[in-house]
């Protein structure tokens, strides 16, 4: 397998005696590959100080940063993880998929390391994101940031169409608002299809605004029918009559998100239902054509709508929690290495890129008004439901992206497209 190198090889040192996770002893000569799927320059920038940093304190140990785009990532990531030459360390969404490659004795358990000196590195997390990365009472990754989706808007467009986003509370007033867009001869969705996972996150709010905390989890467990329950019907059909309105920019179903985000950061679309940093002039100078984006003034953000008679609330939240996981074949000082990726001062680094962080001590890097706005959502949620296609694991995952796609573009009916997921999720 071959990976792109993207940090300079730190100067070898020998004889360096070290601390390791609060025990003496000298670090060898090791290299640790790093396995991300990272594109944002700035971000980027700020991993390679991380690794610059780490090998000069740390002589004899180098970060080789390895690059895989993310759907390459995600379908490469078993195989490599099963060769000769697997990563030290790669970026995880929690869920069913690190549950799977817990059980494979391929990555290893990080208790150790969280624990050491009276539990050290524990004490620095937070535990609701420790919680999620635990399965059968052992941690396998340690939590790097957290965030929540959500919708983000044009604020000229919407003036231009006479659509306030200060009044988008239900699904009713959303699509009301697509209808006066359309109408105003505006785009009003930049839609990701040919990646499928961006509207799996349409369907995954929409089931959970339909089903409630209770619902959905009941589902989950394979109860009342399981995802082919009404909520999921009747999430399925507001999805199938959003896509009946013709709501996304042409091309749309062949669009990667790299191809998607720049239709409304260059202000094609109106509306862009994406992640918690789409507002931040860093996100938007990195993905815009122009190299500039939106102005932050000109760019609104709501909460997913609720629907009238669901069961669900508007502080039931939708989005990820990830991490680094260490694999079985991982150097020593991998553990450490991580440790000092994920202390206060290093998490700040991006924290001030667009991360919310899962770190005591990080917060007070959070400037990006928008990014707070974010926060204080997520301060204050009832439940927060990671990303449907992770948390069910990656082969029902895969059914649930491949639904919300056929859903929406009309090409599976709801009640089809529930029984598809709930077959998969059954096996």
């Amino acid at each position: 397998m071959r990976y792109v190198h993207l940090t300079r090889r730190a100067i070898l040192a020998l004889g360096a005696s070290l601390l390791v996770m609060g025990a003496s002893s000298a670090f060898a000569d090791s290299t640790i590959k790093w396995l991300h799927l990272e594109t944002n320059p700035a971000r980027l920038a700020a991993m390679q100080d991380v690794a610059k940093a780490y090998e000069t304190a740390h002589p004899g140990v180098k970060v080789e940063l390895q690059f895989l785009e993310n759907e390459a990532f995600k379908a490469k990531l078993p195989t490599l993880l099963q060769s000769d030459d697997p990563p030290s360390l790669f970026y995880t969404w929690g869920g069913g998929v690190l549950k799977e490659q817990s059980q494979t004795g391929k990555i290893r358990a990080l208790d150790a390391a969280l624990d050491a000196n009276n539990g050290e590195w524990r004490n620095e997390l937070s535990q609701g994101a420790i919680s999620a990365m635990t399965f059968d009472g052992k941690v396998w990754a340690a939590p790097f940031k957290s965030g929540v989706v959500s919708f983000w808007y044009n604020k000229e467009l919407f003036k231009k169409a006479g659509v306030d986003g200060t009044a988008i509370h239900t699904w009713t007033d959303f699509t009301g608002a697509v209808q006066k867009l359309k109408d105003a001869g505006v785009t009003p969705l930049a839609c990701g299809g040919g990646d499928k996972w961006p509207i799996h996150f349409y369907w995954s709010y929409l089931s959970m605004r339909e089903a409630g905390q209770a619902g959905f989890d009941a589902a989950k467990a394979g109860q009342n029918g399981g995802f082919t329950a009404e909520p999921f019907i009747k999430a399925g059909q507001l999805l199938a009559d959003l896509g009946k309105m013709n709501p996304c920019q042409d091309g749309w179903q062949g669009a990667t998100w790299p191809e998607t985000v720049p239709v409304f950061d260059d202000g094609r679309a109106a509306m862009l239902l994406g992640f918690e940093n789409m507002a931040t002039p860093t996100s938007q100078a990195s993905n815009a054509t122009d190299g500039k984006g939106l102005a932050q003034d000109n760019i609104g953000r709501f909460p997913f709508p609720t629907i009238e008679g669901g069961a669900g609330t508007i502080t039931e939240d939708f989005g990820g929690i990830n991490g680094w996981v260490v694999t079985a074949a991982a150097p020593p000082e991998t553990e450490d290495f991580v440790k000092f990726l994920t202390n206060a001062a290093n998490e700040s680094k991006f924290v001030a890129l667009g991360d919310l962080p899962v770190i005591k001590g990080a917060d007070g890097a959070i400037t990006d008004p928008t990014l707070k706005d974010v926060a204080n959502q997520m301060a204050k949620a009832t439940w927060h439901q990671n990303y449907v296609d992770q948390d069910l694991g990656p082969n029902v995952g895969r059914v649930v992206n491949d639904m919300s796609v056929a859903i929406f573009s009309g090409e599976v009916s709801p009640q089809d497209g529930s029984q598809q997921i709930e077959d998969a999720h059954s096996m």
